[in-house]
């Protein structure tokens, strides 16, 4: 059965190469640590660099050791470089997409790929989701939940969701950050529990604020098995009954739960499950987070044991990653 990886993340070659000699963006490089790379932010964050991260034959040999047929590769979020100046940030994307898209190209039609946008101005995401789709045949975007505090649903941000569905262009939703928060700062909570938080917030501002209804055939995708949403949409309810604060939606924001799509990445094959029951099986799509540490494993071992019928696995491995990409070209066959 093909199984295809729709999130999952590389830092292409050229960039690579760039950070070797210093010349990455923002101040973006390379430390040795016992004889292992690792990628510096100048904010201090830090993360390996193994072989797989950035060399497409490893990083397709790694494929085939998890049974992973196919893979929808985005930068790594840390890289989003939001903070950036605009200007900069324009750069950097284009440099990114121009890598992503050659990566994709040479690795025998086992690779497709997601843009990065230059999103603190709007205007020039708008123009590179264009150029990335258009001219590059990236399959859509990878964005963060938020723009360095400008929240997703904000107006100034509306011209990148109206562009992506025009395009019909899906935008992944991921996490990103280069340093704790103070109040997370300890035992790793700012992934563990700041991850799924930013997801949550985004989402539950998108269907509040009333952008879904604004933008009905834009595709999202939310990783992390859509980080804490799917587990408190009841509270979104009671909120949009008596608070009327929580009444920008014109319908009960659980309604709202399958106009995402969401990632089987939630560590646990009982709210896998979960998810699978509350959103259909045809919401979920398969993905690992590789190279990252908080990574999931092969497809078998995230749905645990659990004697799905062959129509929901077939869903997760492929038929739905297959109908969310299909129309900007996403899988190719060969």
């Amino acid at each position: 059965m093909r199984i295809i990886d729709t999130h999952a993340h590389v830092i292409p070659p050229g960039v690579v190469a760039a950070m070797r000699v210093g010349d990455a963006p923002d101040g973006i490089a390379l430390d040795n640590v016992d004889g292992t790379p690792w990628v510096v932010h100048r904010q201090g964050y830090r993360y390996p660099l193994p072989a797989h991260f950035h060399d497409l034959t490893a990083r397709l040999a790694h494929m085939d050791t998890m049974g992973i047929s196919e893979a929808v590769v985005s930068i790594a979020p840390p890289m989003f470089l939001y903070w950036a100046d605009a200007s900069e940030g324009v750069d950097a994307a284009r440099l990114v997409n121009d890598e992503l898209a050659r990566m994709a190209r040479d690795s025998g039609g086992r690779l497709s790929a997601l843009a990065t946008l230059p999103m603190r101005d709007p205007d020039a995401a708008v123009a590179e989701l264009r150029r990335a789709v258009g001219e590059l045949g990236l399959r859509g975007a990878e964005i963060g939940p938020h723009v360095e505090g400008v929240q997703l649903d904000h107006v100034a941000l509306r011209p990148v969701l109206a562009a992506a569905q025009e395009l019909r262009a899906p935008l992944l939703l991921h996490p990103y950050y280069v340093g704790a928060e103070p109040e997370l700062a300890d035992f790793y909570l700012t992934n563990l529990l700041g991850n799924p938080w930013q997801t949550a917030v985004c989402a539950a501002r998108l269907i509040l604020s009333g952008t879904l209804d604004r933008f009905p055939s834009l595709d999202l995708v939310l990783v992390h098995g859509g980080g804490h949403l799917p587990y408190q949409h009841g509270r979104l309810d009671r909120g949009h009954e008596v608070r009327s604060e929580a009444q920008g939606c014109r319908d009960l924001p659980s309604s709202y739960l399958r106009r995402f799509h969401y990632d089987s990445l939630t560590h646990d094959p009982r709210a896998l499950r979960f998810l699978l029951e509350l959103v259909g099986a045809d919401r979920v799509v398969y993905g690992t987070d590789v190279p990252f540490d908080m990574g999931g494993g092969p497809l078998a071992e995230q749905l645990g044991g659990y004697r799905f019928d062959d129509d929901v696995s077939v869903c997760v491995a492929h038929r739905n990653a297959d109908r969310l990409f299909i129309s900007t070209g996403a899988i190719s066959h060969g």
